[in-house]
Order: C-alpha cells, then sequence, then structure tokens
C-alpha cells in the first residue's frame, strides 16, 4: 500500500470539498432566485465537466495553468512556482472537475424550499445573505450533506484530470488512482488489487453514511407524523 498516496488522495479530497462547497453554495443560490438571463449560461458552464471526457478537461486545464497563460504567469509571480503539476494546481483542477456534483445537488436542496418561508423572510426584513444561512441553508442540510460526500468521494477516485494537471510526482500530485496505475503498469496485481480496495472502502463508507443519515431522517419525520 502506498500510504503517501493514501494521505495525499485524502488530503486533497478534504480540501477539495471545503473549498467546493464554499463557492458552490453562494453559486447555486444565485442559480436559483436570479432572474439574470445569464443564469442558463452559468448553469451549462457548471454542469460541463460532468459531460466532457476528463482527458480533454485535464488538457484544457493543463494549457491554462501553464506558465504562458495569465492565470499561470500570474501564480508564478505571486508564488514562485508553476500551478501545473503541483498540489495546488490538483485542487483547482479538482474543484472544477467535481463542481457539478457540489452545484447540482444544492440547487435541487435549495429549490425544494417552501416559497412561502422564502416571501416571509424577505417580508420580515432579511437580506439575502441572512436568508441563505438562517433559512435556506438549515432546511437543505441533507442537500449540502449529499453534496459534500459525492465531492469527496468522486475527487478520491479521479484519475484523467489529476494525471494531466499533476502528473506523477510521489508526495506532491501521485494520489491512490494514479498509484494504481502504475501498479498495474509494473504487473503488480496484487497490490492494485489491495489499493483499488481501499478506494472501494472509502466510497462504500461514503455513501453508506449519506443513505443512513436519510434513512435517520425519514424514520424520524414518520414518527413525528405518527405523533401528530
Amino acid at each position: 500500500m502506498d500510504w503517501q498516496a493514501l494521505a495525499l488522495t485524502l488530503r486533497l479530497a478534504a480540501l477539495t470539498t471545503a473549498l467546493l462547497l464554499l463557492f458552490a453554495i453562494p453559486l447555486a443560490f444565485w442559480i436559483v432566485f436570479t432572474r439574470s438571463r445569464l443564469r442558463a449560461l452559468v448553469e451549462a458552464i457548471a454542469t460541463l465537466p460532468l459531460l466532457l471526457p476528463p482527458t480533454v478537461l485535464g488538457f484544457y486545464l493543463l494549457v491554462l495553468l501553464g506558465p504562458r497563460t495569465i492565470v499561470g504567469r500570474a501564480w508564478i509571480h505571486l508564488t514562485g512556482h508553476p500551478l501545473a503539476f503541483s498540489f495546488s494546481g490538483l485542487v483547482i483542477g479538482s474543484m472544477i472537475y467535481s463542481l457539478p456534483f457540489a452545484v447540482q445537488p444544492v440547487v435541487a436542496g435549495l429549490s425544494g424550499v417552501d416559497a412561502a418561508l422564502v416571501e416571509q423572510a424577505r417580508l420580515l426584513g432579511a437580506g439575502r445573505w441572512r436568508m441563505l444561512r438562517e433559512v435556506l441553508l438549515p432546511l437543505s442540510a441533507r442537500s449540502v450533506v449529499t453534496a459534500a460526500v459525492l465531492c469527496f468521494t468522486h475527487t478520491v477516485g479521479e484519475f484523467g484530470v489529476v494525471l494531466m494537471i499533476g502528473g506523477d510526482i510521489p508526495g506532491a500530485t501521485r494520489t491512490l488512482s494514479i498509484s494504481i496505475y502504475d501498479q498495474v503498469q509494473n504487473f503488480t496485481y496484487a497490490a492494485a488489487n489491495r489499493t483499488a480496495l481501499v478506494l472501494v472502502i472509502i466510497s462504500v463508507a461514503a455513501l453508506v453514511m449519506l443513505y443512513a443519515r436519510r434513512s435517520h431522517a425519514a424514520l424520524s419525520v414518520a414518527g413525528e407524523l405518527r405523533r401528530g
């Protein structure tokens, strides 16, 4: 087992999930409540990584993060090293690649909130961000948890994008999925099987936690209805 790759993968998934939710929640709020004509375009762009092949997305991100672009040059000027083939580049690439898994569940959750509650909050003088923080997010908590679990597990298992952006640098950009690829290339199938099993266990554990939480919430609602 490549413990270094496991630690890097978990760190990448955790950081990507945290940063992505900070970005995706306001974006989902804007998508649900805006009247702008740009809504369809923004929503399409936020969903695009779900449809593009990972190698295509990874290639364009590699070009975008390279030293020949404004973004790449600005990052080198600020930090002294390029974004491509670095952990920071992996985080940015993973955020873009997993963006639909963060935005879509939150959009669904916010859209499902009773419009009457939103209107009452507005009549009571709640601003947009206060309404999001105190009304919408508590009522959409399950959707936010779903987005977090999906982002985490999706990042843990991603291969094409991280390989294109980060390459295969031990301790810096080599994740578990890349480690499996290396093990298969070296015909060490037993090691590849053990590494793949770790990925399966992580994914199953995350999904069990998610569905168990949903079942508990459903049982709580059913109990309240019977008592009522």
